[in-house]
């Protein structure tokens, strides 16, 4: 992934029933947990975590 794309955000980082799309703000490369996702929704909430819990919309 990298900025700009877009990508659906697991509920288990939003806290909300379903996934929600968002857009890739910055890829961080985390020494110690791997790689870092930001990604911003359109409503302007902000959301982090483990490149796992990010799926890229097709």
């Amino acid at each position: 992934m990298k900025v700009g794309d877009n990508v659906l955000i697991s509920p288990q980082v939003t806290h909300k029933s379903d996934w929600i799309e968002g857009t890739v703000i910055d890829v961080e490369n985390n020494s110690f947990v791997g790689t870092v996702i930001s990604a911003e929704t359109m409503e302007g909430e902000i959301f982090f975590d483990k490149e796992y819990l990010f799926k890229a919309v097709v």
